[in-house]
C-alpha cells in the first residue's frame, strides 16, 4: 500500500508538484447549443478565427467547464440561460500549433422570441451573432467542427450524450 505524505507539508506540495508535472494537462473548451422558438441554432462569428462556431470558448486553470460557458455566455453575448445539461464531449487531436484539447457541449436550451431577437455580440471577440437552421448552421461551420456539431445535434434530438474522438461519434 502506498503511504502519501501529510496533507498541508513541504513534502505533500512536492509531491503535488511532482503529479502535475507528469499528468497531462489538457486544454479544455466548453461551447453551448441555444436555439430560438422555431428551433433554429444560434453561431457566433469570431474576430479572431475564421467561419462561424458555437457560443463559448476556453476554460481557465481552474475553472469549472459549465463556469467557463456561462461566463463566455455573458461576456460575448450578455446572456445567462440555463444550461440544462452536456450534449457531448469531443477529444480534438493536436491540429496547427495546439496540443490537444476536449471540447464539451452543452444543452443551453431555448430564447425566449424577445431573448433572441435582442441578441448582440457584446465584445470585440465576436462580429455578429445569428440563427441557422440545423443544415445551415452545419454547412456554415469550419470543417473541423462541423462532425462535432452534427453529432451533438444528434444527441439533442434523441435525448442521449455522445463521447467523439475528433468529431466521431466512439458512442
Amino acid at each position: 500500500m502506498t503511504t502519501h505524505p501529510e496533507p498541508g507539508t513541504a513534502e505533500w506540495e512536492a509531491y503535488l508538484a511532482e503529479g502535475n508535472a507528469k499528468q497531462a494537462r489538457k486544454r479544455v473548451a466548453a461551447d453551448v447549443i441555444l436555439r430560438d422558438k422555431s428551433g433554429r441554432i444560434l453561431l457566433v462569428n469570431p474576430t479572431y478565427k475564421e467561419g462561424w462556431d458555437l457560443p463559448g470558448g476556453m476554460v481557465e486553470a481552474n475553472e469549472a467547464p459549465i463556469e467557463a460557458a456561462r461566463r463566455e455566455l455573458l461576456e460575448e453575448l450578455g446572456i445567462q440561460p440555463r444550461l440544462l445539461g452536456i450534449l457531448s464531449v469531443d477529444w480534438d487531436p493536436p491540429h496547427g500549433p495546439w496540443d490537444d484539447q476536449i471540447v464539451m457541449v452543452f444543452d443551453g436550451g431555448k430564447l425566449s422570441s424577445s431573448e433572441a431577437s435582442a441578441l448582440r455580440p457584446h465584445d470585440a471577440e465576436l462580429s455578429e451573432c445569428a440563427f441557422f437552421t440545423s443544415e445551415e448552421a452545419v454547412a456554415a461551420l469550419r470543417p473541423r467542427i462541423r462532425d462535432r456539431v452534427t453529432q451533438t445535434l444528434e444527441a439533442l434530438a434523441t435525448g442521449k450524450p455522445r463521447y467523439l474522438e475528433s468529431g466521431r461519434a466512439l458512442w
